[in-house]
């Protein structure tokens, strides 16, 4: 039986593969968040790992409020660089392979197809150099790691867009959303089924992108969510210049897929799609 030790999992991946858990019955799950397990404390870390031994660190943990990191520099640093340089020195000692998510955040999205892997990073922001500085300790330190970046990352769980749209649009009728920043939703269901499998299958360790099928706007994705939701609402598209905010958002973040498929033989969903089974999740949960 695989002994699959979790952290962050009070977070919306986190919680996503909590939720699944129980499907994967050859798996031993731990998961873990403060209180539990401070991942920045090195003490701590090693003695979970040496009294669970865990085969499988699945690190679901990091700050990902990305305006409030323009002004919050010491805890960004903390939880997504130093933070993994340690799990991933911590996991090399005890033998446990490591996943670690990271983000398309470490490219500027001045490109006009979609990213690959071995694309040169160029992050721009507080947030984003935190997560590419953390992508270079993980691999320093464990080459046996396996790296997955994703995007626009939505579910029932936590704080995210698709929720936020709910709310603003029951509330006010109106928004006004971004129509010139493009890229691709991600429902951490099919997220944390893509992360599993790569467990499962032993995969080689080295980065992979992961996102859904298909390319939108913010625009066009809060337009799908109040669509499938039959809320009245009126949306507005605006420039990003038109909705100024803190940390700079790359322009074009669409990922190449192509690694993933083809090691894991795993078909990814349509966004579209997806979408449709997480608002049926989130209905679902708010009748109960």
């Amino acid at each position: 039986m695989l002994k699959i030790l979790v952290t962050g999992s009070n977070g919306q991946l986190g919680s996503q593969l909590r939720k699944i858990s129980t499907s994967f019955r050859d798996c031993d799950f731990l998961f873990t968040d403060l209180p539990e397990l401070d991942i920045t404390s090195e003490i701590r870390v090693d003695r979970a790992l040496s009294e669970y031994k865990p085969d499988w660190l699945i690190n679901c943990a990091g700050y990902t409020a990305v305006d409030k990191a323009e002004t919050d520099q010491d805890a960004v640093q903390k939880l997504n660089a130093d933070a993994p340089a340690l799990l991933s020195k911590l996991s090399a000692k005890y033998d446990t392979r490591l996943i670690h998510i990271s983000t398309d955040y470490v490219f500027d999205g001045r490109n006009y197809r979609p990213y690959t892997e071995d694309h040169v990073k160029n992050p721009e922001g507080i947030y984003a150099r935190s997560k590419a500085l953390g992508e270079e300790l993980v691999i320093a330190n464990n080459p046996e790691a396996i790296i997955i970046r994703t995007s626009w990352l939505y579910s029932v769980y936590g704080n995210n867009f698709m929720k936020t749209v709910l709310r603003l649009a029951k509330e006010k009728g109106t928004m006004r959303i971004v129509s010139d920043q493009v890229g691709t939703p991600t429902w951490t269901g099919d997220l944390a089924l893509a992360i599993m499998t790569m467990v499962e299958k032993n995969t080689n360790p080295g980065i992979y992108h992961f996102s859904n099928e298909g390319v939108c706007s913010w625009f066009d994705f809060a337009k799908a969510i109040v669509e499938l939701q039959d809320i009245r609402c009126s949306i507005e598209p605006i420039n990003t210049k038109d909705y100024p905010l803190p940390a700079p958002r790359p322009f074009y973040s669409v990922l190449d897929k192509s690694l993933f498929k083809a090691t894991t033989g795993l078909t990814v969903p349509h966004w579209r799609d997806s979408l449709k089974h997480c608002l049926k999740q989130f209905n679902e949960q708010g009748r109960t």
